[in-house]
């Protein structure tokens, strides 16, 4: 570690942030695949729905800086072709 006061103080957030970010990350992932078993199982009503909250915690995340804005518009725009293929 380092002997400079604030470079203690940077590693301290940096890990603070990492962690956050790390769970945000995490909760993203986790709306996604219930997204897609829910397209899996051919259940459009549980997958549009799925498909709004999975889009605005992207939103979320995105906004927080944990996704680069190209990539959760890539992510959505994924879903939602999934969504619209659906029968």
């Amino acid at each position: 570690m380092a002997n400079i006061k604030s470079q203690k103080k940077r590693v301290l957030t940096n890990e603070k942030r990492r962690q956050r970010n790390q769970a945000i990350r995490s909760a993203v992932r986790t709306e996604i695949r219930k997204f897609r078993e829910a397209v899996a199982s051919g259940d459009k009503a549980a997958a549009e729905a799925q498909l709004r909250v999975a889009s605005r915690a992207m939103d979320k995340a995105v906004t927080k800086g944990v996704f680069h804005r190209n990539n959760g518009a890539n992510k959505k725009s994924k879903m939602a072709n999934a969504f619209n293929k659906m029968s």
